[in-house]
């Protein structure tokens, strides 16, 4: 069975059918979200304090995101791989970026690319155009945008018109510009509902919500955050499991019984002599 394409996004986006998203950064967790039925799967620049450990996403470098795209594309079989740019791995240059961009497709095996584009955003768009233009399918991401949160001073809700928040017609205005460029789907994330329902009727690409309410053509969530793994809670977000339960019990387990010594035992030795 091949991956899910673009063709067939926007098949199920014209059904009605509601899309789904999920971020991965290593071959276990990608494994299983693929499994789950997901659409796409996002190698997230969320890996920075996801899973390399980082403060925030800003200090993950373009040989971790490719090293964490790589060892998702080797365990996913049907969802769509999109690999996300760090801060600073596009922007400086239009020809650095369109090299950085092609890393992910050329040798991390990602489907797609997804880069962050600020309120009228001249730059990123006219990257979009470009990597489109060239045959590498981008998805693009306004609202919030966490490589920017040195500039806006903090995770402010966009659409609100007031301090760091932007205003709903300039994101309406970035979103359809965005689309003019090429984008195949628009991540919206932490903007008011209204801003979620007028970007997703203004512009003719699928939607992707995170914290946009509920007037969006689909959802993506943190996969850890999901999972109950290592974070804490968001608003925008839903917790499924508390795995961060399940595995401090089964760690305290296996040290209770390798402390006491029932484990390994007879059954757990090769050749055992007795």
């Amino acid at each position: 069975m091949s991956r899910v394409s673009i063709p067939d996004i926007y098949e199920a986006y014209e059904d009605g059918e509601p899309l789904t998203m999920l971020t991965a950064y290593d071959a276990p967790i990608a494994r299983q979200v693929d499994a789950g039925g997901v659409d796409m799967i996002l190698v997230g620049d969320s890996a920075g304090h996801n899973h390399h450990g980082y403060d925030d996403t800003l200090p993950l470098t373009l040989e971790e995101a490719l090293s964490n795209t790589a060892a998702v594309d080797r365990a996913v079989e049907n969802a769509m791989v999109i690999g996300d740019l760090p801060f600073l791995t596009y922007g400086t240059s239009l020809e650095e970026s369109v090299e950085n961009a092609g890393r992910f497709i050329k040798e991390a095996g990602a489907d797609a690319v997804k880069l962050e584009t600020a309120p009228g955003g001249e730059t990123t768009i006219e990257i979009v155009d470009r990597l489109t233009e060239l045959g590498v399918p981008v998805q693009g991401h306004v609202g919030l945008t966490p490589q920017r949160l040195r500039q806006i001073g903090g995770g402010y809700v966009q659409g609100r018109g007031h301090d760091s928040s932007a205003t709903v017609d300039a994101l309406v205005e970035t979103a359809e510009r965005l689309a003019d460029a090429g984008v195949f789907s628009l991540v919206l994330e932490a903007v008011t509902e209204e801003t979620g329902k007028r970007v997703t009727e203004a512009v003719d690409v699928p939607t992707i919500g995170i914290g946009a309410g509920r007037y969006v053509d689909g959802q993506v969530l943190v996969t850890t955050d999901l999972l109950g793994l290592g974070g804490e809670s968001y608003r925008l977000s839903k917790q499924y499991a508390d795995l961060d339960a399940t595995i401090h019990d089964a760690v305290e387990e296996y040290v209770t019984d390798v402390r006491n010594g029932n484990f390994p035992t007879r059954e757990n030795a090769y050749d055992p002599i007795d």
